[in-house]
């Protein structure tokens, strides 16, 4: 009885086993071939050599996808070759043996002023016939020359049409003899977690390499920008390929490639890509004007954490926290204040601050929106007439919002409040703590308890306490006054709007039990 069962589970298993191996190839069966896609795609793909030339004996400039003066040492370890500290070292090398700046052997030979060249490797895609060129704008950055090169040998000039370092593009033109085979954008926002992809692009130089893998993950925030969605992938992708093209199976660019996250400088299967639909705008309008036109809502913005969520009533944590107005934006007039909580935009939801920058940036400059907004605990409508965010950014640089104007001294002497040692906003405490003359109200945190809520929140000695649920702190008694009425009322948490030395505000809440 025993052997029979025995048997029966062996042939049982052997069943089982056997429909295992019958399905397994089918769920894990990819493209039979990216042959055909390849061949479709790739002479749209180019190769971007950019040059910078600098004068004298100036360091030049390495940024980018970067061969350096001299290429690439063979069997140096990182961190030894040209481009890093042992430069020095490597121009003396190359000195003696001849090669720049002096004869072979040429110990005792001035050195003679010379033109020393940076050159760089990257990647890129053409979306036109005509001769129009995407690439990185980290590509091109600095590069007095530009030559792109082509799958059959021919190399053009560019012309740098446009660039943005934000999402990191640049657009150029060549002159072609005849029409170039080119690529268009799919929509990015269609691309799954688990879709084939294809890279194509000039790693190490090497050119026309052919890469393939899946969509690993989408809408990736790596703090590079202000604008970070990235596409992230598996397909291999090295130093050399920014600013190639990612592939969807229609042979549509769905990102272009951007970055990658490696401790040892190679690819581990961690690639980056800008999404079509992110990069598109942009290019459209460097090829209209040169420049980027985007939408402007003159805010500043921080995340809605849980605590913060509870204090303001929001029911969850949502939406983009307005830490400041400026002056002279667009949200001034239309009535947004400090502490609102904008939790739509043009009709789209806002789940976290860090949408709200790529909303209003994708927006057209002058269109009036309509912003739903949190404040006081109630839903309210707002519109805005957004203003262009280029115009803001030179405001910004010519005004550093400093006013000649002094606040008045007197006030409270210090108080201690949820582990914050607070002082009036006097001549010596503003010129001990550098505190710019813009900032005119509030009192000045002197000290921290290291063992208090407030030092786990990096509250720092030097900022400024500015409000306590959204009401605004004349002096350190009255800070002290709001805190107590809150622990009175049973509040659990209090929302205070702090201030650093040049008034950039942001809100932060602590328990007040």
């Amino acid at each position: 009885m025993t052997l029979l069962l025995r048997r029966v589970a062996q042939a049982s298993f052997a069943t089982v086993s056997a429909l295992f191996i019958a399905l397994a190839p089918a769920a894990a069966k990819g493209p039979d071939s990216l042959a055909d896609l390849s061949a479709q795609v790739s002479d749209a793909v180019v190769n971007i050599s950019a040059t910078q030339s600098n004068d004298g004996g100036g360091k030049p400039h390495r940024g980018g996808d970067h061969g350096g003066d001299h290429g690439d040492i063979p069997g140096l370890p990182p961190g030894m070759g040209p481009g890093t500290p042992f430069d020095d070292l490597f121009e003396e090398f190359f000195r003696r043996r001849g090669g720049q700046g002096g004869a072979p052997g040429g110990q005792g030979m001035p050195d003679m002023p010379r033109q020393r060249k940076s050159s760089s490797l990257g990647s890129g895609f053409v979306i036109d016939p005509a001769g129009i060129v995407i690439t990185n704008n980290h590509v091109i950055d600095g590069a007095n020359e530009v030559q792109v090169i082509f799958n059959d040998g021919q190399k053009l000039k560019a012309e740098i049409i446009g660039k943005d370092q934000k999402v990191d593009v640049a657009v150029l033109r060549v002159k072609p003899e005849k029409p170039l085979k080119s690529v268009k954008f799919g929509d990015s926002d269609k691309a799954r977690v688990g879709d084939w992809v294809l890279a194509v692009g000039n790693p190490f130089g090497l050119g026309g390499s052919v890469t393939a893998g899946i969509v690993s993950a989408r809408n990736r925030n790596i703090d590079s920008g202000p604008y970070d969605n990235y596409i992230q992938t598996d397909a291999s992708i090295n130093k050399g390929n920014s600013g190639g093209p990612l592939f969807n199976m229609d042979g549509e660019v769905i990102g272009i490639n951007t970055a990658i996250l490696s401790p040892s400088g190679g690819s581990v299967g961690i690639g980056f890509a800008t999404p079509a639909n992110t990069v598109q705008p942009v290019i459209d309008q460097l090829q209209q004007f040169g420049e980027t036109r985007r939408g402007w809502l003159g805010v500043r913005i921080q995340n809605v954490d849980d605590a913060i969520a509870e204090t303001l009533g929001l029911g969850a944590t949502r939406g983009a926290l307005v830490a400041g107005v400026d002056d002279k934006g667009p949200s001034r007039p239309a009535g947004l204040k400090a502490g609102d909580v904008i939790t739509k935009f043009d009709g789209k939801p806002i789940k976290e601050s860090r949408d709200l920058p790529k909303l209003v940036a994708a927006t057209p400059v002058g269109k009036d929106v309509e912003l739903m907004i949190m404040r006081g605990g109630k839903e309210m409508s707002k519109t805005v007439k957004l203003g262009r965010l280029e115009d803001g950014e030179k405001v910004a640089a010519k005004d550093n919002g400093a006013s000649k104007d002094k606040p008045e001294n007197g006030g409270a002497p210090s108080q201690s409040v949820l582990g914050l040692e607070l002082s009036r906003l006097s001549d010596d405490v503003r010129a001990r703590f550098q505190i710019k003359d813009s900032v005119k109200s509030g009192v000045v945190i002197t000290a921290v308890d290291p063992r208090s809520e407030a030092a786990e929140k990096r509250l720092q000695p030097g900022e400024i306490l500015l409000e306590v649920n959204q009401e605004p702190v004349s002096d350190p008694a009255d800070a002290a006054k709001k805190i107590k009425a809150l622990k009175d009322a049973g509040k659990k948490t209090a929302l205070l709007a702090i201030s650093n030395a040049q008034g950039d505000a942001h809100f932060i809440a602590l328990p007040v039990e």
